[in-house]
C-alpha cells in the first residue's frame, strides 16, 4: 500500500460513545489506534465478547489516546490473544493503565463471583472477560512517550499532542503513504477546572473527531458554586450525598470543587469519601503529576488529601451504616458496577438522599436511566426503587461541547480535506455534521461501524 494513503476502519465508537477502536492500514503496516471496551446497551457490551474482525497478533502497535475504559480496556483482551507489538501511550496514561487495566479486570472477577454466589447470572458459571492479571500484562506493555515526541513503526509516523480532558490524554498525528490523518481522541474543554486546553489541530489533511457532546453546550455558570447550590439542601435536610463519578478524572474534578466548596465554608463542615480504591490511587497520580495540570500546586496537594479514603469492603460497608450529613465520591460514573451500586441500593429508597450525576449518561447505563427520571433501578439481579432526589450537573464533564470542538477545527492551519465524525450517539454526530457543513464549510462524514474509508 506504498504511497497510497491510508486506510482506517471503524470498529468502535461509530454511531455510539464507547468502544474507541480505529484500525489504520498503511505502507504495510497495520495498527490500532486506541483499544476500548464498549460499555451501555447490552447489545453494545456483548460486542466485547466477539472476537474482533482483526487478528491481535497480526497488529504492529497500539497507539492510545488515553486512559479512559472505553480507550484503553479492550488491550488486556488482545494482549491475551495474542498481540505482540508495543503500546505507545504517555508517561501518565501508562501509569494510569497501571491502575485502571487491572483494576477493571478485579472488577469483572468479583461481579462474576457475586453472579454466581447469588445465581443471577443467565451463564453457568459467570465468567469475566478477563482478569486483574490480564490488565497487569497488558499495562507492563505500554512504551512512553511525551506530548510532542513522534514514534515509527515502519513507514507509518505517529505524533502526540496535549488534548486536555484528563490526565495523559492525547491527539495523535498519523502520517504514512504522503496522508496525514489526525485522531483527535477525547477533547478536554478550554476552561477545565484541572487540565489544560487542547492544543490546535495544526495541519492535518483528515481528522477523526469525537462528537461526545456535539450538540449540547456546557452552561455559562460557575461549577463549583452549581454544585455547592445543588447539594447544600439535602446536607441540610440531614441527608446522604452520593457522586457517582468516574476513577480517572471526574473525581479529582469533583473533590478539587468539594475541596473549594468546604475550606470556604460555603457548604457545612460534613465527612467526605472517596470510596473506590481505583479512584484513590488515580487521585495520588494526579497530585504526583500536578506540573501537567492547571491547578495551583499548593491547593491541588490539599483537594488530593482531604478525602476520607476507604480502604477495603469493610470501609465500604461502614459508610452505608453511618447516617447523613456526608458526601461519597464513588466509581463507576455511569453506575455500570462498582462499590457505588451497594451505595445506591442503601441510599437510592430514601427521599432525604440525593444522587448527583455530575457528566454524560451513555443511554442504556443505570445512570442515563437515572437521569430521565427511572423509580427504579435493576441492580444485582434485582429492582431498587429509587425516593431519592436525583440531579444530573454536565458542568463537570472533562468533554469539549459544541462549541468548543466547531473552535477548535477552526484553528486548523488549513481546511482539512474531510473530518469523519466518531465517539457520539447519533443525534450529536447529526448535529455536529451539519455545524461543521454549515458553518466551517469543510467536508464531513459520520462513520459507521465496520466501515472502511480509504484517505489520500
Amino acid at each position: 500500500m506504498a504511497s497510497h494513503g491510508i486506510q482506517v476502519e471503524f470498529h468502535g465508537a461509530a454511531q455510539t460513545v464507547t468502544g474507541s477502536r480505529f484500525l489504520v492500514r498503511a505502507e504495510g503496516r497495520t495498527v490500532l489506534v486506541d483499544c476500548g471496551l464498549f460499555q451501555g446497551y447490552k447489545v453494545l457490551r456483548e460486542r466485547n465478547w466477539k472476537r474482533p474482525p482483526f487478528r491481535p497478533g497480526d497488529l504492529d502497535a497500539v497507539l492510545l489516546t488515553h486512559a479512559h475504559v472505553d480507550h484503553s480496556g479492550y488491550l488486556p483482551v488482545v494482549v491475551r490473544d495474542g498481540f505482540r507489538g508495543p503500546i505507545h501511550a504517555t508517561t501518565s496514561t501508562r501509569d494510569l493503565c497501571e491502575v485502571l487495566l487491572p483494576d477493571c479486570g478485579h472488577i469483572q472477577e468479583e461481579d462474576a463471583r457475586y453472579a454466581n454466589r447469588r445465581g443471577f447470572s443467565k451463564h453457568k458459571p459467570a465468567q469475566p472477560l478477563y482478569t486483574a492479571a490480564d490488565g497487569e500484562r497488558a499495562a507492563e506493555r505500554i512504551r512512553c512517550v511525551s506530548n510532542g515526541d513522534q514514534v515509527e513503526i515502519g513507514k507509518v509516523r505517529a505524533r502526540f499532542q496535549e488534548a486536555g480532558h484528563i490526565l495523559g490524554a492525547s491527539s495523535i498525528l498519523v502520517q504514512a503513504g504522503g496522508t496525514s490523518v489526525l485522531f483527535s481522541g477525547d477533547l478536554g474543554r478550554s476552561d477545565d477546572m484541572l487540565m489544560n486546553p487542547p492544543e490546535p489541530p495544526g495541519a492535518p489533511d483528515w481528522i477523526v473527531l469525537e462528537s461526545t457532546y456535539g450538540n449540547r453546550l456546557h452552561p455559562d455558570v460557575d461549577p463549583v458554586e452549581l454544585l455547592g447550590d445543588t447539594i447544600r439542601p439535602a446536607l441540610e435536610r440531614g441527608g446522604t450525598v452520593l457522586i457517582p463519578a468516574f476513577a480517572v478524572g471526574r473525581s479529582q474534578a469533583v473533590l478539587l470543587a468539594l475541596y473549594r466548596l468546604l475550606s470556604s465554608g460555603a457548604l457545612p463542615d460534613v465527612p467526605v469519601f472517596l470510596d473506590s480504591p481505583m479512584a484513590t490511587r488515580v487521585t495520588g497520580l494526579y497530585e504526583r503529576h500536578l506540573a501537567e495540570q492547571r491547578v495551583d500546586a499548593e491547593e491541588g496537594r490539599a483537594a488530593c488529601r482531604f478525602a476520607r479514603f476507604t480502604a477495603g469492603p469493610e470501609d465500604s460497608k461502614a459508610i452505608d451504616r453511618s447516617e447523613g450529613p456526608q458526601i461519597v465520591v464513588s466509581a463507576s460514573g455511569m453506575l455500570t458496577g462498582g462499590r457505588v451500586l451497594h451505595h445506591v441500593k442503601v441510599f437510592g429508597p430514601d427521599a432525604r438522599n440525593l444522587i448527583v450525576l455530575p457528566g454524560f449518561q451513555a443511554p442504556g447505563t443505570r445512570g442515563a436511566a437515572l437521569a430521565a427520571g427511572a423509580s427504579e433501578l435493576k441492580i444485582h439481579g434485582a429492582q431498587v426503587p429509587i425516593a431519592a432526589q436525583v440531579e444530573q450537573l454536565p458542568i463537570l464533564s472533562a468533554h469539549a461541547d459544541r462549541g468548543e470542538l466547531l473552535g477548535w477545527l477552526e484553528r486548523c492551519e488549513r481546511p482539512p480535506r474531510g473530518v469523519i465524525l466518531v465517539h457520539g450517539e447519533p443525534e450529536s454526530l447529526e448535529s455536529l455534521r451539519l455545524a461543521v457543513r454549515d458553518r466551517l464549510g469543510f467536508p464531513v462524514q459520520v462513520a459507521d461501524h465496520g466501515e472502511q474509508v480509504r484517505l489520500t
